[in-house]
């Protein structure tokens, strides 16, 4: 404690202190901070695009990569020329390039006609191990993504490519799928047609259906007609049977006439003289009575007035003699005198003696034709006789026709039957081929429609079958393999290094060979004065002084260099491209190096010597000799190109692995301006040491 006290008597003690406690921290926050995410700060690195592809037909792959890799910013893209490119990364000013060549787009659009060569398209990227190891080692993994994410994109245009083929193919084998549907119609239309056939023979039938039962009534009708007939039949025998009683009756009546005529004949030709006159006695009486018969009311109103008279005369006698009244005698004569008088009113009353008299003319008049007729009534007799005759045989002829007509009518019957029959089978059989031959028909039509769309369909089938398979790519064993290959991966990635490191160590031999050397430095001031103080104070000119103080530094340094560069080239392998220049570029380090610690050290005394431990964190962390330093923090980058560190990384890249001589001479320069100049400084030190102070004759920190 007792010693923490006396370090805090002094600023520079107390310094010393914080110093002490901030190692620690500015060693691990300094590298953590440095290198905390370099690959996600990518996008400062610093890589030239060179899009070179010619864009064919629609196709400008290479223009839209570009956009894609420009709008995800995983490295800080350029745009330039190939020869800027080239240039850039030569000097340092692209840590990669990447190039997308002129036929980019072109082997994307390659057709997959077997005729032509499957190719992949090119991305090629230019690291340089030169200029940074671990930029082609960051590179390799951000570019595969890149290389997929483009093959993710080209893949679409190829697989477009290489499916509008499939897609004619899939037009044809539609068109030709289309032809199927039409033959599958033309053959549904064709099955329907045939249903429909089908339905016009059911019809067909339904009609024979009707026809027979429109037979079947024209049968009972044909029945009712032989039915009609057979009684036409039974009435001709009834008429038959008619006939020949009548025919008989006929016989009957000739026999009888001519018996009256055998008989009345003979008799009529010989009292006809009498019959006449007689006949002509009966004319005249009738004629007489009639002629006498208005007389006839006069008197029976007479008879009438006269019996009644009788019957009062009577009756006037009973009521004078009642004995006589009761006399039988008596009474039949009152009897006879009632009867008398009534017969005399009757006969007033009822006689019509007008149509009496019409009777008693026509009476005269038959009688008078009678006697007329007298003479001719046995010729009339014969006459009538012959007439009854030929009635007789005339019934008799009809009594045969009766017969005839009953056979006639029996045959006629029996025809309607068999006429019934007939039409019914003959009516069946042309309703059924009346129907057959219709529905035959339409069935035909539609057979034929369905035929014609089939052959339709048939040939655009066979067309469109044709078409597809001639869209259809065809591939030998090594063409199939290629495009395979080219489908799997269609981006290729081709990757050149320039200046490549051997090996891992090669990569990062300048930062450790920077490191080493420093360390070196440091720890030879460890051991070694800046100044020595009997020359400072001896008066020799202060260049000499500080030159003193360096060159043992720059010996044992040097040592360390030749020693290291020995080690590494004889014992690891390492094979600089510039083996003299490296090992003049180490010495020249060393002389930088000793310089500056030698600096550091006569100007601070021993807090220079954890100065020079917080420089080396600083130019660990910014000199770019692990990630580049564009990955780096801004504080890094903004320290980067004032530590010399960078300038002996970058001069040994160039050196070990080849490159740009000018980044060496650069490097060599600086290197040599930092030596210069840290010389001159440590010479004004060493002039201003020869004035003594008391903080140099008691310096408040040793080490």
């Amino acid at each position: 404690m007792s010693e923490l006290r006396r370090m805090r008597r002094h600023r520079l003690t107390r310094a010393a202190l914080v110093v002490l406690t901030l190692v620690p921290l500015l060693y691990g926050a300094l590298y953590l901070a440095a290198f905390w995410d370099p690959y996600g700060n990518l996008k400062r690195i610093p890589v030239a695009l060179v899009l070179e592809d010619q864009p064919t037909g629609d196709v400008h792959a290479g223009q839209d990569l570009a956009d894609r890799l420009i709008d995800r910013q995983v490295f800080g893209w350029v745009r330039t020329d190939r020869a800027a490119a080239e240039a850039g990364l030569a000097d340092g000013s692209y840590d990669l390039v990447l190039r997308i060549p002129a036929d980019f787009s072109s082997a994307l659009v390659t057709p997959p006609a077997p005729e032509t060569a499957a190719r992949a398209g090119q991305l090629i990227v230019t690291s340089d191990d030169a200029t940074n190891y671990l930029s082609g080692l960051l590179a390799r993994s951000a570019f595969t993504e890149i290389r997929a994410s483009a093959a993710a994109g080209v893949s679409a245009t190829y697989f477009e490519r290489m499916l509008i083929g499939f897609g004619d193919l899939k037009t044809q084998t539609g068109k030709a799928a289309d032809g199927a549907s039409q033959l599958a119609d033309g053959t549904s239309r064709l099955r329907d047609g045939a249903g429909r056939l089908g339905s016009g023979a059911s019809r067909a039938a339904s009609g024979a259906g009707t026809l027979a039962d429109g037979l079947a009534d024209a049968s009972d009708g044909a029945a009712s007609l032989a039915t009609g007939l057979a009684t036409l039949e039974a009435g001709s025998a009834q008429l038959a049977e008619g006939a020949d009683r009548a025919a008989a009756g006929g016989r009957r009546l000739a026999a009888m006439v001519d018996r009256a005529a055998d008989a009345t004949e003979p008799v009529l030709r010989e009292h006809a003289g009498e019959i006449a006159r007689a006949a002509t006695a009966i004319a005249d009486g009738a004629d007489a009575v009639a002629d006498h018969l208005d007389e006839l009311p006069a008197l029976a109103e007479v008879a009438v007035r006269r019996t009644g008279e009788v019957v009062s005369k009577l009756d006037a006698y009973a009521d004078a003699h009642p004995d006589a009244a009761v006399d039988p005698v008596f009474i039949a004569a009152r009897q006879a005198a009632a009867d008398a008088a009534a017969s005399a009113l009757r006969l007033r009353t009822r006689a019509d003696l007008g149509s009496l008299g019409d009777s008693l003319h026509r009476v005269a008049a038959l009688a008078r034709q009678v006697a007329e007729a007298a003479p001719r009534l046995a010729d009339d007799i014969a006459a009538a006789r012959a007439q009854v005759d030929q009635l007789a045989a005339g019934l008799t002829a009809l009594s045969t026709g009766a017969h005839n007509l009953v056979e006639g009518t029996h045959t006629a019957a029996t025809g309607a039957r068999d006429l019934r029959g007939g039409l019914y089978r003959l009516a069946t059989g042309a309703r059924q081929l009346d129907g057959g031959l219709a529905d035959l028909t339409d069935g035909t039509k539609q057979l034929a429609t369905g035929l014609a769309t089939l052959d339709d369909g048939a040939r655009s089938l066979a067309t469109g079958l044709a078409d597809g398979a001639a869209q259809i790519p065809g591939y030998d064993v090594d063409g199939a393999a290629a495009r395979a290959g080219v489908l799997a991966d269609p981006v290729a990635l081709q990757r050149d290094t320039k200046h490549a490191a051997a090996s891992y160590g090669v990569g990062f031999a300048p930062y450790f060979l920077a490191l080493a050397l420093w360390v070196g430095c440091m720890v030879t001031y460890m051991l070694l004065r800046p100044l020595n103080r009997r020359n400072v104070m001896s008066g020799a000119p202060a260049w000499r002084v500080a030159f003193g103080g360096w060159l043992p530094g720059f010996t044992i340094g040097a040592a360390q260099a030749a020693l290291l560069y020995a080690v590494l080239v004889g014992l690891l392998g390492l094979r600089p491209v510039h083996p003299v220049a490296t090992l003049g570029f180490l010495l020249l380090t060393t002389a930088a190096f000793t310089s500056i610690l030698q600096l550091i050290g006569a100007r601070l005394g021993a807090a220079g010597r954890v100065v020079a431990l917080v420089l080396l964190m600083l130019q660990l962390t910014s000199s770019g000799g692990t990630y580049p330093v564009a990955t780096s923090p801004a504080f890094f980058r903004a320290l980067h190109p004032f530590m010399p560190m960078t300038y002996v990384v970058d001069g040994l890249r160039h050196l070990l692995v080849g490159g740009s001589a000018t980044v060496v001479w650069v490097g060599a320069g600086v290197l040599a301006a930092i030596t210069v100049a840290a010389f001159a400084l440590t010479t004004l030190t060493a002039r201003r040491q020869r004035v003594l102070t008391p903080s140099a004759l008691h310096p408040a920190l040793t080490m």
